[in-house]
């Protein structure tokens, strides 16, 4: 499938406007210029941004409750998923304020900047998640950041009560379940990412050390 046709494809699964699509282009742009210097995301998936990463980000939008106000993205990264989600937030659900946690000095730097071209009204966070403040975010999201029993660490630490956690996770996520349920009780939902067959969204909720 062509870019064009991988866009077009985002744009009506979420039912999008133009001005939503030419920011994710926009973004799509700074990922290029930058990418190559910083990193940011492998250059064999350039080609792909849409499929691999813009689309793979967006699915959680459908996931996440509706009432959430706040979302905290840890270990952003290049932004996925959390500026994917904070631009989609900007038009879908405008009530959503998005903090995106970076630890790396010029991964967060180019979060800062994206987000400021991209008139985005979101929070970027320049420390370890385990070392930020609590957040109590009604949403705390994580992609290829640290197997499940870490994450619930940092899901535990930045969630508000009720709060619920979405992980994007591979083919060896029943491996991470029952090895996290050493140390964790939780419940979970294994939603089929729409991405990869082989790959999940971990929707979690209830997070407590057993």
């Amino acid at each position: 499938m062509s870019e064009a046709a991988q866009r077009d494809a985002l744009g009506q699964r979420f039912s999008v406007s133009r001005e939503t699509l030419t920011r994710l282009d926009r973004f799509a742009g700074l990922l290029r210029k930058w990418s190559p210097v910083i990193n940011l995301v492998s250059s064999r998936t350039l080609p792909d941004l849409w499929a691999r990463h813009f689309l793979d980000s967006a699915q959680l939008m459908d996931i996440a409750p509706l009432a959430s106000r706040s979302w905290a993205d840890l270990g952003a990264g290049g932004g996925f998923p959390g500026l994917v989600v904070a631009i989609l937030a900007a038009e879908l659900r405008p009530d959503l304020h998005v903090t995106l946690i970076e630890s790396d000095q010029r991964k967060s730097a180019f979060l800062s900047q994206a987000a400021r071209e991209l008139g985005l009204d979101t929070k970027i966070i320049r420390r370890r998640a385990e070392e930020a403040e609590p957040l109590g975010a009604d949403v705390v999201s994580a992609r290829a950041l640290a197997p499940l029993t870490r994450l619930l660490d940092l899901a535990e630490r930045h969630l508000a009560p009720g709060g619920q956690a979405l992980f994007l996770k591979g083919r060896q996520h029943d491996a991470e379940i029952e090895q996290a349920l050493d140390r964790w009780r939780f419940s979970v939902q294994k939603i089929r990412s729409i991405t990869d067959p082989d790959a999940v969204v971990l929707k979690i909720k209830g997070v407590v050390r057993a």
